[in-house]
Order: structure tokens, then sequence, then C-alpha cells
């Protein structure tokens, strides 16, 4: 006899509760999923397989007047690695089976090789990549990410790629290359290791240079760290910098260079600097700085050689001064190149001051034109107070002394005045007749002779002809003093080429030249002098038609301490550029003037 349930319909009712009740768990757990938390739970899985990358914008190139390129971008890798991943176990390669070279079999390669192999290519041992891996777990369980190498080249990059581990990513990273090395280097500056501008016009025209840097995002497999074909994203777009177009000439930078440490060598010089300029224009066409610096391995050069001391080094310019003192005194009308006054050897004015030739001599009868050409303190200071030092120094201001250039180098240093002449000293009313008590940089006097070169017109100081498309407006000049006191002032200047004591040392064939010599004193900034002189040469050629301003500077030459050692660079340096741009011969002798009466 069969047994039957008495009650049938009350475990068939449990059964359909028990079912209904887990039926409702999974549609809640499944609503849950896919409605409540969708979004939330949709994120995070995609943040567990995929990774942001951010979209290098490239730095734009710096390249000189004949776009010949100076500093571009050229493309580098970073080798980063997963380090959860590399931990997950030994990864699986195809090799060549050794029974059967013509198939593959399947191999487990653990961590110590692969790291071993990464190591190698990349110049770490495989102790050191694994530390990289366990340093990363340690501050991190799930960390996905670490770097193994920064900035390789492309050959590693081909290496690290060959070895096909899927837990090694290399990314794309552009890196600054300067291809002529330290040709104009202590101009163009530098960037750092992460692309950032730090010194020279890569820190000046940042604005200019700087590319934009994008960001795409792709999912990659949670196994093996491979990208997912068709998941890329950009989220922002890249965008590289712009071209700098510079003033400068690289071929005659690279040959200035040359002359000017030449010349450091020969006469055990700390420093020097070489200007050279357009003189209708206001271009700098060469500015040599010696040391120079390498900007693909800055490290190389001490800290203090490694800017433009043409803008950033100030100094007394002493008597290559006085051609902008005489400049003056026949703007204002109170002489020309003949006039006349009794130059002793020492000089008392009334207001208490002291003023001395540099070498003892009997009272000489010299014109103007003399004074500049026997460089008489004395009988500058006679010209140089009959004009009020207001006007002197308002003069000054319109030959661009006192402030910083156009340029805008970084750290350019303005000069020094000597603050306002209204606080002058008795000393200081005469001293900057003659340059001393106040200062100047390399560039400034450069812009001051291409000023007289120019008619009195004075350009504003170029480097930068532009950026990208935009090319640079071309500026107006403004007036320091009279068309008949420059060309004055320049005659007297080529009586001084002529007559003066460096004659024989700066001959340029062929073509009329005007130039002046300077030895002065150089201010550390405290209160007092740097040991030694620093020695100068300014001046313009042809004459008879100014193109070109060279202005040379050098610091503490040992061996020949006095501008003798300077004069052999304005020589060659001024051949060269007279050369270079196949600058027509002067036609006529310089006039005639009189040293004496």
């Amino acid at each position: 006899m069969n047994r039957t349930s008495r009650h049938p319909m009350r475990r068939i009712l449990l059964a359909g509760v028990i079912l209904v009740a887990l039926v409702g768990v999974f549609v809640v757990r499944l609503v849950d999923i896919q409605v409540v938390r969708a979004a939330e739970l949709s994120a995070e899985a995609e943040g567990r397989r995929s990774t942001n990358v951010k979209v290098y914008g490239s730095r734009g190139d710096i390249v000189d007047a004949n776009g010949i390129v100076l500093a571009d971008t050229v493309m580098r890798y970073d080798i980063a690695l997963s380090p959860k991943n590399a931990s997950a176990g030994p990864i699986i390669r195809e090799e060549p089976d050794p029974a059967d070279p013509d198939t593959t079999t399947r191999v487990k390669v653990p961590l110590e090789q692969s790291a071993a192999e990464l190591g190698a290519v990349v110049g770490l041992t495989g102790e050191q990549v694994q530390a990289i891996i366990t340093d990363a777990l340690a501050g991190d369980p799930d960390s996905d990410f670490a770097f193994v190498a920064k900035l390789v080249d492309t050959e590693t990059y081909e290496q690290v790629k060959a070895l096909d581990i899927p837990w090694v990513v290399p990314w794309e990273h552009p890196s600054r290359r300067y291809p002529n090395g330290a040709v104009a280097g202590n101009l163009l500056g530098f960037v750092d290791p992460d692309g950032n501008a730090v010194a020279g016009l890569e820190y000046a025209e940042d604005e200019c240079l700087a590319g934009e840097d994008g960001e795409l995002s792709y999912l990659h497999s949670l196994q093996d760290w491979v990208q997912i074909p068709g998941t890329q994203v950009i989220h922002k777009q890249a965008h590289d910098g712009g071209t700098l177009k510079l003033t400068i000439d690289s071929d005659l930078q690279w040959m200035v260079q040359r002359i000017a440490e030449a010349q450091v060598q020969a006469v055990g010089a700390d420093w020097a600097t070489v200007t050279v300029m357009e003189a209708k224009t206001g271009r700098l066409l060469a500015v040599a700085d010696v040391p120079t610096v390498d900007p693909n391995d800055p490290s190389s050069t001490e800290e203090d050689d490694r800017g433009s001391r043409s803008f950033t080094a100030p100094f007394e310019p002493g008597s290559t001064f006085k051609a902008l003192t005489a400049a003056s005194v026949i703007d204002a009308g109170k002489a020309d190149p003949l006039s006349q006054v009794v130059a002793p050897y020492r000089y008392k004015p009334a207001n208490g001051a002291d003023v001395n030739d540099s070498a003892f001599h009997e009272d000489e009868p010299l014109t103007l034109t003399g004074v500049l050409i026997e460089s008489s303190n004395t009988g500058m200071s006679k010209f140089g107070e009959l004009m009020t030092d207001r006007e002197r120094y308002d003069d000054m201001q319109k030959f661009g002394l006192g402030q910083e250039t156009e340029v805008g180098f970084p750290a350019e240093a303005p000069g020094d005045l000597h603050g306002d002449p209204d606080d002058w000293d008795n000393q200081t009313k005469y001293a900057t007749m003659f340059g001393q008590g106040l200062t100047t940089t390399a560039v400034q006097i450069a812009s001051a002779y291409q000023t007289i070169a120019n008619g009195g017109v004075r350009m504003p100081v170029r480097l930068v002809d532009g950026c990208g498309d935009v090319p640079q407006a071309e500026p107006a000049g403004t007036r320091a003093v009279s068309e008949q006191a420059a060309d004055q002032t320049s005659q007297m200047l080529e009586r001084v080429y002529l007559e003066g004591w460096l004659a024989d040392k700066w001959e340029i064939p062929g073509y009329r030249v005007a130039a002046k010599t300077g030895t002065a004193q150089v201010p550390d900034g405290n209160g007092h002098y740097l040991h030694g002189y620093l020695v100068s040469v300014s001046g313009f050629a042809p004459a008879d038609d100014p193109q070109f301003v060279v202005s040379v500077s050098i610091m503490n030459p040992v061996k020949m301490n006095s501008s003798a050692a300077s004069a052999p660079v304005f020589q060659q340096v001024m051949s060269q550029v007279l050369k270079k741009y196949r600058t027509v011969p002067s036609g006529a002798p310089a006039p005639e003037l009189p040293a004496t009466w």
C-alpha cells in the first residue's frame, strides 16, 4: 500500500514560495547590477581595465635667421611596467622547439628571467628591476604602473619591444635636442629632463615654444595588459609648439665663438663676449659667450658659465663710453670735432673731483678728436662739463643705458647709471663722462654704437624675428642724437682707428672702420671690484655706410691685460662679417681731422 502525504498542497506552496523567493533574489540582484549600480560597476570594471595616457605636444623648433635648426624635438621613450601583472606568475612565450626547429613550443618564463632580460636592455640588473616591482607593490598591492627607465632612444625602445614581455609598456616621450651642440648654446638655454624650460630663450620664449599635452585612454586585458583594439578614446587633443625664428646666423655664430675661444685661451682670460649687430636694424647676428655651454649636457659646464654674460654681466664700460659723451656734447651744440682743450695729466675741477689719465704726460693741446684718439679722461672731462649732469643722463637713457634691452633675456641686467644725477657725488659727476661710475652690458654698448652708426637713431635690440607664421613687427627707431652729431662722432672714431695705439692690431684693408677701445673694472655687486680688468673694443664698418657693429669684451686677460687683447678679436670678427655678407668696400678715405692744435 502506497503512503501519501496528508498535506500535499502545503509542500507545493512551500516549494513555490521558495522558488519565488529565489527568483526574487536574482531579480533584485539583476536590477541592482544592471540598473541601480550599473554606472558604478561599469566604471569600476573599466577602471580596472582602462589606462589613461598623456599624449605629448612636441616643443617647437628654434631656428636661425636662415632656417637652420638649433633646437628641435626628437622622440624618446619611457619604459613602464605593471607591478601586479609582473608578479602574477611566469609569462608564456613561443620559442623554437629544440626537437623540431620548424615548430614552436610554449615555455614558461619566470619573473627572474624576464627582469634580467629587461634590465640588460635598459642598463639595470635583474635584481634592480625586481626591486622596482617589489617597492611598488609594497606601497600599493594593486599597483599597475611604475617606471623602469625614462627617455631611452629608439634603438633601446625597439629592443624592449622585441622582448615581448606583456607587462612592459613603452610610452612615447618627446625630448629636446640641440643638433649644433654649443653653437649659440648660451643664448638657447635648455630644458630639464621633464621638458620644462629653465634657461635662456627656451625659458624666455616658452609661450611660443611650449606644446600643449593631450590625453587619451584605452582598455586593456586584465591578465597581460594588452591594449584592446578599438577602445582608444581621445579626451584632449595635443598641440605642438610654435617655431621660434631668431636673428642669429648660426654659421657666423660658430665662427665668432671659435675666434673668441681661441683668444681667451691665448691670453688666459676668465671669459669673453662678442656681439655682432646690424647697424641699420638692431638685429643681433651673433652673440658669443665663452665659456660656452652645450644645451645637450648643461651640467658639464659650470653654472656661472651657462647663461649669456652679454646680457647679464654689467661692467664699467670705460673708454668706449667716451664716444657717447662726445656725441652728446656735439648734439648739445657745445663742441665739434675741432674744438680745443688743454688736457693735463691730472685735472681737479672746482667741485673737488680728482681726474687723471692712465699714464703721466705733459699738458696736451687736444681737439675733441684728439681726446678720443688719446683716450684722455681729463680732456673728456673738460668737454663733458659743458653739459649739465641731467642733460648727459637723459642722453644716456636715449642711448638705451640704465634699462633692459627689448630682448628681455632671462636675468638680463639693466645696468646702473648710479641712480639719479641729482644724487651723484662730485667724483661721479666726472667719472660718468669717461665710462666709470656707471655700468652697462655688452649688448647695451653694442646698441649705443649702433645708434651712432645709424645716424643717431637707436633701433630696438632684436634677437627674435617671430614665432611660427607670425613675424615680429618691424619696430621704429628713436632718435638719441642728431644725425650731424652721430656723423661727426663717427668721423672721430675713424681717426681713433687710424691713429690710435692699436692701429696695426685691427687693420681691415679696404674698409673704413670706426672704433674705440676701453679698459674697465667690473663691480662684484657688493660695492667692490672683481680682480682684473675687462678690456674691450666697440666699432662699426664700413664707416662711410655702416652695416655692422662689433663689440668685444674680454675679462681679466692675465697675459695681456690691455685692450690689445681684444683688438685682434674685433679685427677677425669684423673681417669675417664683411666678407660673409659681401659688403662693398669703402670708396673714399676717411676725413682728415687734426688731433692737436
